[in-house]
């Protein structure tokens, strides 16, 4: 079993928890009041910038320049690419990136940051990837699983966030990072597979914490 494998059988029964969260049906039926996905889009616009930021340490604590690049890359996709769905639904929502400053995280979202960026700190590569992987991983699962639903992908307010997790990009640079975590975790002992684990396992946690916290609009 790869160590991609043995986190995804660790954090199946959460994802699937997920997939069921009635903020996530709410998007693949439609029917989710469009003030619950504003807050999401708010928070999750907060998150991205920590995010971006585990992925900056995985330069500091990487010593191999392609590693680097690698990271790097992410970095550049995220603040480039990814945070494009959120800026395109701000626009129509009528919300400035100012605002969106203006904003507080909620505590679910700082808990969430800080957890991931004390690993990244406390670890190297291999932890930094467990850590950023369970975000990117779970909204893969959730858009490809979404995007089966008829008619939910072509969704006149939806439809633009449930194609992007599911497309074509966004898997490819998916499964860039589960490889990337099967290099770099390759021999390595049982006690840091279970830490990796262990990261793994507390982040997808944290993912079904952030959708309750949106479900729920806590302050």
């Amino acid at each position: 079993m790869t160590t991609s494998q043995r986190l995804y059988e660790a954090a199946r029964p959460i994802w699937d928890d997920c997939l069921s969260h009635p903020f996530v049906t709410g998007i693949g039926d439609g029917t989710l009041p469009v003030e619950k996905f504003q807050y999401f889009m708010l928070q999750d616009y907060l998150y991205l910038f920590d995010y971006a930021r585990v992925f900056a340490l995985g330069v500091v604590k990487a010593r191999d320049p392609e590693l680097m690049r690698t990271f790097a890359q992410n970095v550049d996709a995220i603040l480039g690419g990814e945070m494009n769905i959120h800026r395109t639904y701000m626009a129509r929502l009528g919300i400035t990136e100012e605002q969106v400053f203006a904003v507080k995280p909620a505590l679910d979202n700082l808990s969430y940051t800080h957890y991931m960026l004390a690993a990244a700190e406390s670890g190297g590569p291999m932890e930094i990837v467990a850590a950023i992987l369970a975000c990117s991983w779970s909204y893969a699962e959730i858009g490809q699983a979404l995007a089966k639903l008829p008619g939910a992908a072509e969704h006149p307010f939806y439809g633009e966030w449930i194609r992007g997790y599911a497309g074509t990009d966004y898997a490819a640079a998916n499964q860039a990072l589960i490889e990337l975590m099967d290099e770099l975790s390759a021999g390595a002992p049982e006690v840091q597979l279970a830490r990796l684990e262990d990261i793994f396992v507390h982040c997808s946690r944290y993912e079904l914490g952030f959708w309750d916290m949106a479900w729920e609009m806590r302050k």
